[in-house]
């Protein structure tokens, strides 16, 4: 077989064990959802805030003022 088809294969296994994961098991899922939603923010506030610079550049700039 080619990796290709394996890869394919492997995207529909993982399909059907999702779908059956939430058909069979959705009352249990639903209960977590706000713990995912609250680790959602926690993430995001931790890995999104990455573009705002240091705080020495911070200080710096407003020495020079």
């Amino acid at each position: 077989m080619k990796s290709n088809t394996i890869r394919w294969v492997l995207i529909g296994l993982l399909i059907v064990a999702g779908i059956y994961l939430i058909v069979d098991h959705g009352q249990h899922i639903t209960s977590y959802l706000p713990f995912v939603f609250l680790s959602g923010c926690l993430f995001m506030h931790l890995f999104m805030h990455g573009g705002h610079g240091s705080h020495y550049e911070h200080k710096q700039d407003d020495a020079k003022q």
